[in-house]
């Protein structure tokens, strides 16, 4: 199935991560030029050539999303380099787990500023091009706790079920100019975020690593952590031409773990 992605021009928020990599790998299989960014410089490269073996053209942008101030001389470099991004995949990084009281506002603001703002902030500088073209995809990666919030992850499930209710708004509103905004939530996808979580699990409740492993493990119906190719797979199809009258949605990769209608 041809895609009709070649020659656009993507960009991914978290590149130097598992699922970002992952989901810039896809697109670039796809035929798009990808634009990577992440704080993470050495893991960015990494992600950056594997984009180029994949047959597309890299370009790595070190970049702290918690700094607004930096989003138009970014994406002037993307423009610059590529043309106007058709394609954003907002992903960004989850915060620590905590419990939902206690949390000092200061913890609040800064993680609402790095998973909010930013993907919003992001998202105004790209559209007017996207615009122009009557062309955009604006694919936002969350989490399951969206739709089943996860104990001891309140930040995140708080912050995230935040830009789906964006996500939704804008679908509507871009929707006339050939533009979609779909969220997109893993479940349990082996990344070095889970593998955090269930380090953190463990050492929380004095046990094996291996043992709350197992134990998430045996929660999902297909008895396995996903693929981060597996994600990225859907993202890319999202992203693609054939997706063109999907919009507003929620869409989930979770191997069925997610118990909930």
């Amino acid at each position: 199935m041809d895609l009709g992605l070649q020659n656009k021009t993507a960009l991914v928020m978290g590149g130097g991560g598992g699922l970002g990599r992952a989901i810039a790998v896809a697109l670039a299989s796809e035929g798009a030029n990808v634009a990577l960014a992440d704080l993470d410089a050495a893991a960015l490269e990494q992600s950056a050539e594997a984009v180029r073996v994949a047959g597309a053209q890299a370009l790595a942008l070190p970049w702290d999303m918690s700094d607004l101030s930096v989003v138009d001389a970014r994406i002037e470099t993307i423009e610059q380099r590529f043309g106007s991004v058709d394609i954003l995949v907002n992903n960004t990084g989850g915060p620590p787990p905590t419990p939902a009281s206690g949390q000092p506002s200061g913890v609040w603001e800064k993680y609402f500023r790095l998973m909010v703002l930013s993907a919003i902030a992001i998202t105004d500088r790209v559209l007017p091009g996207m615009r122009a073209k009557q062309w955009g995809r604006v694919i936002t990666s969350t989490s399951s706790g969206v739709v089943s919030p996860i104990p001891n992850l309140a930040i995140s499930n708080a912050l995230r079920m935040s830009l789906v209710g964006w996500s939704k708004t804008l679908a509507r509103e871009v929707a006339a100019n050939g533009i979609t905004a779909n969220v997109i939530l893993p479940g349990r996808i082996a990344t070095d975020r889970i593998r955090f979580l269930d380090e953190a699990k463990a050492q929380r409740e004095g046990r094996a690593v291996e043992e709350v492993a197992a134990q998430s493990t045996s929660s999902i119906p297909m008895g396995r952590y996903g693929r981060p190719e597996e994600y990225a797979d859907v993202v890319a199809f999202l992203a693609s031409t054939r997706a063109s009258y999907m919009t507003g949605g929620i869409v989930r990769v979770d191997g069925g773990l997610i118990a909930s209608i």
